[in-house]
């Protein structure tokens, strides 16, 4: 494919957006074909990857001119990143305090938390829910792994910020591209506003791979991808249990089967 060399030069879209409609609507309708997520009534904003969306995330959760500090949590074993990047940031408004079970009696508390929530967890696989309820309770969920040749998709994701990344769907991580789905439209434009003033939006080249990418995904049934990656994972899978079950000195995590919506199976 030949792209003038004048073609997307401007920061925005010519409806003024940083994002592509077209993009928009194809992470639409994949989240609509895998059953995976719900979409209605959710704005989208994009990253650099979900690394990015996951700062934005706990930037824009934190309370604005708060004496507190907004505690930021995740259960183990949790995604090192969660804590590496908090840390780096080090800002005024938010401090990792790592397992979220030891804030349990305190969430119903005026202390304001953070939890980031991995479903499917990395890197144990479980599937997870947020453990700290209350007032002052926001959670992040990051669905990066939720996908049929991961996990089981026993429904559709309906929280009130879910972060999905390509580098999981497809395997392009070095593409970077990553997306949030945000059902309070104050969030997103704070979401938003973070990631103009960082990056000044993301690479309309990057957007438009993406866009091809997804378009491959959806090409017929949208099925054939992700049948496709079942099987290959479940193969090694295979292998890789029965070379450990002659083994003394490790064992295979057991998981507990359950009802897929997508593949009609357990």
């Amino acid at each position: 494919m030949l792209v003038a060399g004048w073609r997307r030069m401007s920061y925005r879209f010519p409806n003024d957006s940083v994002i592509s409609q077209l993009l928009e609507d194809h992470i639409r309708k994949l989240h609509a074909t895998v059953g995976n997520a719900v979409t209605k009534g959710r704005f989208i904003v994009i990253g650099v990857g979900s690394t990015q969306l996951l700062d934005a995330a706990v930037h824009a959760l934190s309370p604005d001119n708060s004496s507190v500090l907004a505690k930021v949590v995740a259960s183990l074993p949790f995604y090192p990143v969660y804590q590496q990047q908090t840390d780096f940031f080090g800002s005024v408004d938010f401090q990792f305090q790592r397992e979220a079970s030891l804030w349990k009696n305190k969430s119903g508390s005026s202390l304001n938390f953070i939890e980031f929530v991995n479903s499917p967890n990395n890197p144990d696989g479980q599937l997870r829910k947020a453990v700290l309820k209350g007032p002052h309770v926001k959670a992040i969920h990051d669905y990066a792994y939720y996908w049929p040749y991961f996990t089981t998709i026993p429904a559709p994701a309906d929280e009130d910020l879910m972060i999905f990344s390509l580098s999981k769907l497809t395997g392009h991580a070095g593409t970077r591209l990553g997306w949030a789905l945000i059902k309070d439209e104050a969030l997103y434009q704070k979401m938003s506003t973070y990631m103009t003033t960082n990056t000044l939006g993301i690479s309309k080249d990057t957007q438009l791979r993406a866009l091809q990418l997804l378009k491959v995904v959806l090409e017929g049934s949208g099925r054939e991808l992700f049948d496709f990656g079942y099987t290959t994972m479940k193969q090694r899978w295979e292998r890789q249990s029965n070379s450990l079950s002659v083994s003394k000195r490790f064992s295979v995590q057991e998981i507990a089967p359950r009802y897929c919506n997508f593949s009609k199976t357990v």
